[in-house]
């Protein structure tokens, strides 16, 4: 099969396999767990996980549908034959699988909660857009069919919960607030210096050379004439810095902090028109002139509004957005149960061991090599804002983890505030 075709095709697996709105949920999916024997509830015979409180004839997970997802993650990743259990590859395959079924059970039951539908007329019309643009013609889409292993109700099926994903999406952004007058004139005000200013800078002419001698007869000659063009053959015949010795010296556009020292204070405390030097630094001698000085610029609050507004509200509706995912993975995690050999994080009846998968394995070694603060909490810790932290730039505050107060800490601690009653330092080193 041709490149491009096989590009096309590529492109049509991605597209009708793709729940979008789903792949954050996976990738932003924070596992959630609950006591072991809670009320967790008889997965039936013949089926691999069940979801509660789902859409009448969605909330099981039968055998026959995860061997049927099972096939198909394994063909979307290209991996052939497909992975026996017990195999290298099993377990993130089984892990696809399980997490795509989940993705069209949880996002079709979100919709129904939220009141959303998709109907067969928007579905075809869906698939008919996708079809045309990822495929020429109705030959290579079933040739696609054939590879994927889809049937005409897994495609259905698949564009169905694309849209209602789209409609959850909208809704999300539909009902992001929007920022007040007092918040964008804060954010400006946190940012002005930074975002919103632009620093003096200074355009100068320099001769640099390792022989003194050569920068004072440069030197010479300008106090004779201090002109562009006498600027141009002083530093051609002069100057050792390739640069700027063919353009008459001149270096443009320096912001206080933009050459080394001692020559950035020299330039930064130079009157314009004034011949300075020679001044020894890391290059050799130089002498240089302040040719130009344009000033500090300030854009103003007026000027400024329409870009932070755009800017404060793509980062509520950000915001929103990851607090309805927390809440949406809390809600329909936690109605989630599967088979033990089924079981995944996205379970709630998943038991992990307690180690975090980013950890060095170090950590968990009796006697660990790696430092205490490279190594996660044994448990989850909530991570509050720091008193003062939080402001319209940093909503979320700074997080830091809860823990025992260093013995340092405490010794460090103000005059007259006490550790709550209860509460001991932590021993040194801890």
């Amino acid at each position: 099969m041709a490149s491009t075709e096989r590009q096309r095709k590529e492109a049509g697996l991605r597209r009708l396999a793709l729940v979008g709105f789903g792949v954050l949920l996976v990738l932003l999916f924070v596992g959630i767990a609950i006591a072991e024997g809670l009320g967790d509830p008889d997965i039936p015979s013949g089926a691999v996980a069940i979801v509660e409180d789902a859409p009448e004839g969605t909330g099981t997970i039968t055998q026959e549908q995860f061997d049927r997802a099972f096939v198909q993650a394994a063909a979307a990743a290209q991996i052939k034959p497909v992975p026996k259990p017990g195999s290298e590859q099993y377990d993130g395959v089984k892990e696809t699988a399980l997490g795509e079924l989940f993705d069209a059970i949880w996002l079709q039951g979100q919709a129904a909660e939220m009141g959303y539908t998709a109907s067969p007329g928007e579905v075809a019309a869906e698939l008919k857009k996708l079809k045309a643009q990822s495929f020429q013609s109705e030959k290579e889409y079933n040739e696609f069919l054939k590879e994927a292993h889809y049937n005409k109700a897994d495609v259905l099926k698949r564009v169905k919960i694309q849209i209602l994903s789209k409609k959850i999406q909208e809704q999300i952004q539909g009902d992001a607030p929007e920022p007040s007058s007092g918040e964008i004139e804060d954010f400006y005000e946190e940012t002005k210096s930074t975002q919103y200013t632009t620093p003096e800078s200074r355009d100068i002419r320099i001769v640099v050379n390792k022989d003194k001698s050569k920068v004072e007869a440069a030197k010479a000659a300008l106090v004779k004439e201090d002109s562009v063009e006498n600027w141009e053959k002083v530093a051609k015949k002069y100057s050792s810095d390739p640069a700027t010795k063919n353009k008459g010296g001149l270096q443009s556009g320096l912001s206080e902090g933009g050459v080394a020292e001692p020559l950035n204070g020299a330039v930064f405390a130079a009157k314009q028109g004034d011949l300075e030097g020679p001044l020894k630094e890391s290059r050799g001698f130089v002498i240089f002139e302040v040719v130009k000085i344009a000033p500090e610029k300030v854009q103003s609050l007026e000027e400024a509004d329409s870009a932070i507004e755009s800017q404060l509200s793509e980062q509520m509706a950000q915001q929103d957005f990851a607090r309805f995912l927390r809440n949406y993975n809390g809600t329909w995690g936690s109605r989630t149960f599967c088979a033990p050999e089924y079981t995944i994080e996205r379970c709630a009846n998943f038991k992990g061991d307690g180690r975090s998968p980013e950890a060095n394995p170090a950590c968990y070694e009796a006697n660990p090599e790696e430092p205490a603060e490279a190594c996660p909490a044994p448990v989850l810790q909530v991570k509050p804002a720091m008193p003062g932290s939080v402001s319209v730039l940093t909503p979320e505050g700074e997080q830091l983890a809860q823990r025992p107060v260093p013995i340092e800490a405490e010794a460090a601690a103000p005059e007259g505030l006490e550790l709550p009653p209860g509460v001991e330092a932590a021993p040194e080193g801890n």
